[in-house]
């Protein structure tokens, strides 16, 4: 869970009255993703970077009850003077702890096709490679919580997609918060949203409400309020969206029963996952490509898979910590008895 209260942050060159975020109040749930809407210069990316620890607020705080990773996508962040290696071993050291420095600067390598630049300073790349190699080295490392700041849309189009498809993989194993301009991406990856505008935040439970609210932008069509969703005057969001129904006995299911559920809600995922990558790629026949139809379908039935599999997560990890109770319980229990008395 990451929670943030009372958050202000203006920069020096600013005027005073000019807050770039004030009196932010978020709490984003412990496998929530979350994805950040606003204009130019609505504070996303400060937001960002206040969340990940590289920046900090002139007022209030955050609490980070994860391990949450630096903002992926964005170019800084490296010493300039040291070459891409230097740059990846000094990180894999320092975050790395037992791990393989050299299969983690190996791996950043390949990700990042870089080529014989990978060995060249830093103060020599273009955004488009500092960004690349950002990405790289962020999923050489587990964390709880991604950041992403645009991070799918560095390099070209063949690289955006290899890009795509490994930072999904990754965050289905992980949360995120994620600024990015393409809706799609949003709505498959996110369920929930952050809209930044003059300076405040506003949070809504389904990332939909979100991305409508930043289209209206009007308190004529929808009224707000700081950690409130919106009050819409159209009409609510079609069925299909809907989150799906509880899994009927899912609470009374062994665990080694959910486990089993929880590989084949994993595969029906991957599965409309694979179809929508397709998409993207190319693959599909032409019909399907120039149908939006086919591409908003198959999103919606993603986001109900993913919600699906968070609910077997859940209950897997509920399981879990109540045979860990009972078997604590079970082991007070004996060594609180004594040996027996024999009667005389």
């Amino acid at each position: 869970m990451i929670q943030i209260e009372h958050l202000y942050k203006r920069y020096h060159h600013h005027k005073v009255r000019d807050w770039v975020l004030k009196d932010i109040h978020l709490t984003i749930p412990h496998g929530v993703s979350v994805g950040v809407l606003g204009r130019n210069g609505a504070g996303k990316s400060t937001l960002l970077r206040l969340i990940a620890g590289m920046d900090t607020a002139e007022r209030g705080s955050i609490r980070r009850d994860a391990r949450v990773s630096w903002p992926m996508g964005l170019a800084g962040g490296f010493q300039g003077a040291l070459s891409g290696r230097q740059n990846v071993k000094f990180v894999a050291r320092v975050h790395g702890g037992g791990r393989d420095v050299g299969a983690i600067i190996d791996k950043v390598q390949e990700f990042a096709e870089l080529g014989p630049a990978f060995d060249d300073p830093i103060r020599t790349y273009s955004s488009g490679m500092r960004a690349r190699l950002n990405f790289g080295l962020s999923l050489a490392f587990e964390f709880d919580v991604y950041l992403s700041d645009e991070a799918t849309s560095v390099g070209d189009r063949v690289f955006k997609a290899k890009a795509t498809r490994a930072f999904k993989d990754r965050v289905n194993r992980a949360s995120l918060v994620m600024v990015s301009h393409s809706e799609g991406i949003l709505r498959e990856l996110c369920q929930a949203g952050i809209y930044l505008k003059h300076g405040e935040a506003y949070w809504f439970d389904d990332i939909r409400d979100a991305i409508r609210t930043y289209h209206q932008d009007s308190d004529s069509k929808a009224t707000v309020g700081p950690g409130k969703g919106p009050r819409h005057d159209s009409e609510p969001p079609s069925p299909r969206h809907q989150s799906p129904a509880p899994t009927p006995g899912i609470d009374s299911m062994s665990l080694d029963t959910l486990k089993a559920l929880l590989g084949k809600r994993r595969q029906q995922m991957e599965r409309i996952q694979k179809r929508l990558d397709a998409l993207e790629m190319g693959r599909e026949n032409a019909d399907e490509l120039v149908d939006p139809r086919v591409r908003q379908d198959l999103t919606a039935r993603l986001h109900l898979a993913k919600e699906r599999l968070h609910e077997v997560r859940r209950a897997v990890q509920k399981k879990k910590r109540a045979t860990y109770a009972s078997s604590k319980d079970d082991s007070v229990k004996d060594s609180g008895k004594g040996p027996e008395k024999k009667e005389r």
